[in-house]
């Protein structure tokens, strides 16, 4: 008889109890342990992502490594994918602590019963710890050491942050890693939207997302895809119906190429700002979208080497819609690479309506005031008409509208080319000028660079009443400058004036006008073609021309430029919006009823001709020469003593005591010929030279 009273099966019921009291205890403590002893939440790169002014992304860049991994916010995605996600993966999510113990019996036990893995016990954490830490070898220690991890990051995690790694991070086939750039990839649409059958192909995927890619395995994904909705069907997450129609659906059968909009004002992003992850710009994706377009249809249309520009700017705000610089960045014979949209170029006329301006401003002319179109001379400045005609005396608005030379430098004679300069400062377009020079006469007529989205926002200040923001091209602008505002450039009556003389322009072939204010512009030897134009809210630039400054025949604003700005806007708005309507102060009558001073332009000394200046008689300016390589090319000088001859600006020689100088041409192309004599009147005319063949 045995001493003890307590039977066998009560002390051994005593031991299991104290094992497992002991084990639970231990592993409590060891849990407690792992939890405080977590390291801090992990940091992951992902793609720099640039965002149009409502948040559509316009263009993603590639890790280094050329992985495409897109940040996702739960919020931001569709969410029956997150419950489909959380019911077939991990259904106990938001009550584990990292690890799911029952998920783990059931798994041990299928695979006990079943001699194979039938369902894995991983929960969503333990995913996203094996995607932070990859482990080569799916050994017991990696999956304790998975466990682990994922209980460290329930420690510092919330579960919407652990789901936002996981969607993140989940690989789908290729180079695409998590749920955004996957959606963009094979649906070509962010998930904030997804059917059923979206949604369960991106449910299955991350599973064996090279077996399954529906690209190159249309078959298996099409499997794994049936998987999961006939599995989420039997828990009454969504009906029969909804999914045989899920399962009738098709599969993607190609990869599509990430967003790529906006590509030279991406880059430019990116390069000012590397340290941000996201830039907000003020373009409009869809109008973005809707130009570059346009521009690849007429990219098509034009000759070898030729390139065009558009900018589109909001005249109440400056903020940059849509820039778009040729159609092909990687077309190197167009210069795709360069940013067109900010290179410096002649602007031909468009400089005009800003002389105009001042002179309203002064209180010089009105746009009915009177003004001589007649031969000139400024100094040694002598400015021709671009068809080498005069038109004598016109209203001021119809020289204008006609884009007449001599009225225009009459004017800035007035005005003061130093003053034209200082508002085009004060508007935020730089001009450059050779170095050492100062502005002069010239300027008026495009003897300065500018560029398209300076002048862009120039006509914008007209159109918003002679308020000029400078270009803002991201939304952010405002917080890190806070001293950048409007500026007034043009007095309102001056602005509307312009506007309405604009308006009157001739429209291009197969146009309807008076809608819109434009001008156009053409810079000398043909290399440029321009045309601005706004409406009620928006003002477009357009330039047409070759990148490397080779000259181009016909290249002529209102023959190549303006069409196109005629079809932006159309393809901006069905129909432009009203201009401004007249302030108050401003004097809607006829010549007649002006006061006298303001019915007549008197410029002050332009020193018309006296018959005794040089001038060349042949060749006329515009002319195309046949030549031969051996033969000279004769200049006659009518006029003028002591006569010097300069090509391009460079001096090559003197003339006999006819007034004949035999020029020895070297190249083809457009040649500037000028004459001077001893007292520095100068003629010059601008030819083309080709060699015979």
């Amino acid at each position: 008889m045995s001493d003890n009273p307590h039977p066998l099966w009560q002390r051994c019921a005593v031991a299991a109890l104290l094992a497992g009291v002991i084990f639970i205890g231990g592993s409590y403590a060891w849990l407690v342990g792992v939890r405080a002893a977590a390291p801090p939440p992990p940091a992951i790169a992902t793609s720099v992502e640039v965002l149009d002014r409502d948040g559509r992304l316009l263009r993603p860049f590639a890790l280094q490594d050329g992985r495409w991994r897109l940040a996702a916010d739960p919020e931001r995605i569709d969410r029956r994918y997150v419950d489909m996600l959380i019911a077939y993966e991990d259904k106990r999510f938001y009550d584990h602590a990292g690890v799911d113990p029952l998920a783990l019996l059931r798994a041990a036990w299928q695979f006990v019963t079943h001699g194979r893995v039938v369902s894995g016990g991983s929960t969503l954490t333990m995913q996203v710890a094996r995607l932070l830490e990859p482990r080569p070898a799916r050994t017991l220690a990696a999956k304790l050491a998975e466990m682990r991890r994922a209980i460290e990051l329930e420690a510092r995690l919330s579960k919407a942050e652990i789901l936002k790694l996981y969607m993140s991070l989940a690989p789908f086939g290729g180079n695409l890693e998590g749920v955004r750039a996957a959606s963009l990839a094979w649906f070509g649409k962010e998930p904030r939207r997804l059917t059923l059958a979206e949604a369960a192909l991106l449910v299955a995927l991350p599973q064996s997302p090279e077996a399954r890619r529906p690209d190159r395995q249309p078959t298996a994904a099409g499997a794994g895809r049936h998987r999961v909705i006939e599995r989420l069907e039997k828990t009454g997450l969504f009906g029969e119906a909804e999914a045989r129609f899920a399962l009738a659906a098709d599969l993607p059968t190609a990869r599509r190429e990430l967003p790529n909009l906006a590509f030279h004002a991406a880059e430019t992003a990116r390069r000012e700002r590397p340290t941000l992850s996201v830039h907000r710009l003020t373009i409009d994706a869809a109008l973005q979208e809707r130009l570059e377009a346009l521009a690849a249809e007429r990219m098509a249309m034009l000759e070898p080497g030729v390139s065009l520009a558009m900018v589109v700017v909001d005249n109440a705000s400056g903020e940059v819609l849509a820039r778009i610089s040729g159609a092909d960045p990687q077309d190197r014979s167009r210069a795709g690479a360069v940013d067109l949209t900010r290179a410096f170029r002649s602007p031909g006329s468009t400089l005009k309506p800003l002389i105009y301006g001042i002179a309203f401003e002064d209180g010089l002319v009105h746009p009915e005031t009177l003004i001589e179109d007649r031969p000139m001379r400024f100094g040694a400045y002598r400015p021709r008409n671009f068809d080498l005609d005069y038109q004598g005396t016109v209203p001021v608005k119809r020289a204008l509208q006609m884009s007449l030379n001599v009225p225009a430098i009459a004017l800035l004679q007035a005005v003061g080319p130093q003053r034209l300069a200082s508002r085009l400062n004060a508007a935020g377009v730089e001009l450059k000028l050779p170095p050492g020079e100062v502005p002069g006469l010239a300027v008026g007529l495009g003897g300065a660079g500018v560029t398209l989205e300076g002048l862009t926002a120039l006509y914008a200040a007209i159109g918003n009443g002679g308020d000029v923001h400078p270009p803002r091209r991201r939304l952010d602008d405002a917080l890190m400058r806070p001293d950048v505002g409007s500026r007034k450039i043009l007095s309102p009556v001056a602005s509307w004036y312009l506007a309405q003389t604009l308006a009157g322009s001739p429209p291009p072939r197969n146009a309807r006008g008076g809608l819109i204010a434009f001008k156009t512009g053409t810079s000398f030897g043909y290399r440029d073609a321009w045309s601005v134009g706004f409406d009620g809210l928006r003002t477009v630039g357009v330039w047409i021309g070759r990148p490397d400054g080779q000259p181009v025949p016909g290249m002529i604003g209102r023959e190549r430029a303006a069409p196109l700005l005629f079809d932006a806007l159309a393809r901006i708005a069905v129909r432009p919006a009203s201009l401004s309507a007249p302030p108050r102060e401003a004097l809607t009558v006829r010549n007649i009823e002006l006061p006298p001073p303001l019915r007549r332009f008197q410029p002050h000394d332009t020193g018309i001709g006296t018959g005794k200046e040089p001038q060349i008689a042949f060749p006329p300016s515009g002319a195309t020469l046949d030549i031969e390589p051996s033969d000279p090319v004769p200049l006659k000088i009518r006029g003028g003593e002591g006569l010097t001859v300069f090509v391009d600006g460079i001096p090559a020689g003197t003339t006999d005591a006819s007034g004949v100088f035999l020029w020895q041409p070297t190249t083809e192309g457009f040649v500037r010929l000028t004459v001077m004599d001893a007292a520095g009147l100068a003629d010059s005319v601008s030819i083309r030279l080709r060699t015979s063949r």
